[in-house]
């Protein structure tokens, strides 16, 4: 056994995107491709340098051997303790917890979150910081830059750690600690919410399915939800985490949880379903034919939270991403809480949490969470829901109803326009930007236009500015229309067209919600010009 060091040189597309690098499975089974990301990130982070670091990922391809190399990475570069799940498992929830349950100095996790995986899949891996979030975008930029210049990485020669078993092994001066992956987050979860209530819902007959979808959430729900709160077993379907997620798509929402959607859907089908993502930080909600959407989750959990133990007296504020829809805004006002909109991204949460200016936050695209971690939580999302339908004994359409009664409905939607041509998709947003500022103070789709713009974000802790970061045509009656470039793909570019519509009226909340904002859709169309200059008449998926 030696440590060595190895010459390479810099790869030109390092650069983080919205969470963390992520190409496709053969881009980084490359030589050295892997290994030149983890060198910049420990050239990057000094205090890593005799602290711990925790290592884990979805199980997706290739996530074994990156593990190892980063173990033995680890070791040449001076990390004193290393904290790896089991098989080389961590939900990106769990990882959090244990770098705040533990005070590491952070965190590298392997996942490229709901995208599919498999040899012609896709990989990624992200660097979350002591607070047990993801790296601002100043340190991702720093590690970038490194990344640009590196001629050399170190590791140590050393046969594979048995990952398969909990224990204690050492590679040079470095601990590696093979831990179980599911216990610290259980016990975080028992402490937040009302195991025994949810308990004594499953006991009178109560029916859930969880669809684990072959990914990591899988043995957190098992443990959980079947062990811990006795839920009949068969509850969580798909729940072994595999390499390829069973080919299929990891991404919990209508278009891709088709068989959770069609049980639920069904004449006897359970009272509540919900599903989670590649890496467990997403999730989707259900009742028995009704489909609750991120955007009133979020809301309908701050307007419960003191139905909640681990939040009850505690409920600060609450932020969103831009193109969340104002659903969480209003629960906010009437409770005289601070609300906090924010470029998509869930960095942007972490200083708002680490101040103590909010409790909660969330954004569209299925993700939502709390303090009690620093990154967005899938499993967490659901044993909320559960404690809510534990003390309030009704079904989740008549709790979503009343609060649409209470608060107004939020009528929304995401048309996402997958792996189309990048320079048409730049070409759409140049188009568009240019014609922002003449449609303020017009009508159209029988609105007034109030604002136009490309969104920009003042951090309220540290000041700090993030510009370019979606394209907003606000009305006067609260509608909105959103375009977005999506960092998450590794194929061409994902270009997201978000579309609400407030109504306040409860005589006109149950409406179709693709009919109730087909005008919108419609002028978003043809304001961009989309169809023309994509080619796609139809979306990818629409949520």
């Amino acid at each position: 056994m030696e440590m060595r060091t190895i010459a390479t040189t810099p790869f030109d597309d390092q650069r983080p995107g919205t969470s963390g690098l992520r190409k496709t499975v053969s881009r980084f089974r490359q030589p050295n491709y892997l290994e030149n990301f983890v060198q910049a990130v420990f050239d990057t982070v000094p205090t890593l340098k005799g602290g711990t670091l925790v290592v884990g990922g979805d199980g997706r391809f290739y996530n074994r051997e990156a593990c190892q190399t980063i173990l033995r990475m680890a070791a040449a570069n001076g990390i004193g303790k290393v904290l790896v799940g089991r098989d080389g498992l961590l939900s990106t929830p769990a990882a959090s917890v244990l770098i705040r349950k533990y005070q590491t100095q952070g965190g590298l996790i392997l996942s490229a979150s709901h995208n599919p995986g498999g040899p012609d899949g896709d990989f990624g891996i992200k660097f979350n910081t002591a607070n047990g979030g993801p790296a601002p975008e100043s340190l991702t930029e720093a590690i970038y830059a490194r990344s640009k210049s590196l001629t050399e990485y170190r590791l140590f020669d050393h046969p594979d750690i048995p990952l398969y078993e909990a224990g204690l092994f050492t590679i040079g001066t470095t601990q590696i600690e093979v831990i179980d992956p599911v216990n610290d987050y259980a016990e975080l979860m028992e402490e937040l919410f009302d195991f025994d209530a949810i308990r004594e819902l499953f006991i009178g007959g109560f029916r859930m399915r969880f669809d684990a979808m072959h990914a990591i959430t899988g043995p957190y729900a098992h443990e959980i939800l079947e062990r811990r709160l006795g839920a009949p077993i068969g509850t969580v379907i798909r729940g072994e985490p595999l390499p390829d997620f069973g080919g299929h798509h990891p991404d919990p929402n209508l278009a891709h949880a088709t068989e959770l959607v069609a049980e639920l859907y069904s004449e006897h089908g359970p009272d509540f379903g919900a599903a989670s993502d590649g890496d467990g930080d997403r999730n989707m909600i259900l009742g028995h034919q009704f489909f609750v959407t991120p955007s009133d989750s979020l809301a309908l959990i701050l307007a419960n939270a003191e139905l909640v133990p681990g939040y009850r007296g505690k409920v600060r504020g609450v932020a969103r991403s831009m193109p969340t829809s104002g659903a969480a805004d209003k629960v906010a006002e009437t409770l005289g809480l601070e609300c906090f909109e924010t470029p998509t991204g869930w960095k942007f949460f972490g200083n708002l949490l680490d101040a103590g200016r909010i409790s909660f936050c969330g954004e569209e695209s299925f993700g939502s969470s709390s303090d009690h971690i620093r990154e967005k939580d899938g499993l967490w999302a659901v044993l909320f829901w559960l404690n809510i339908l534990a003390e309030r004994q009704q079904s989740v359409a008549e709790i979503v109803k009343q609060h649409w009664a209470e608060y107004g409905r939020s009528y929304y939607t995401r048309h996402d326009y997958e792996a189309i041509d990048l320079a048409a998709a730049q070409g759409l947003m140049t188009h568009l930007e240019a014609q922002l500022p003449d449609l303020v103070g017009k009508t159209l789709a029988g609105a007034r236009v109030a604002y136009a713009d490309n969104f920009s974000y003042t951090d309220p802790v540290d000041g700090s500015v993030s510009k370019n970061q979606g394209l907003r045509i606000g009305f006067e009656d609260g509608s909105r229309i959103i375009y977005r470039l999506s960092g998450t793909g590794t194929v061409g570019a994902t270009l997201r067209l978000y579309i609400e519509k407030y109504e306040a009226d409860p005589a006109q909340q149950n409406q179709d919600t693709q009919q109730a904002l087909a005008p919108l859709i419609q002028l978003a169309l043809e304001l961009a010009e989309l169809p023309q200059r994509t080619g796609r008449d139809m979306p990818t998926v629409i949520t």
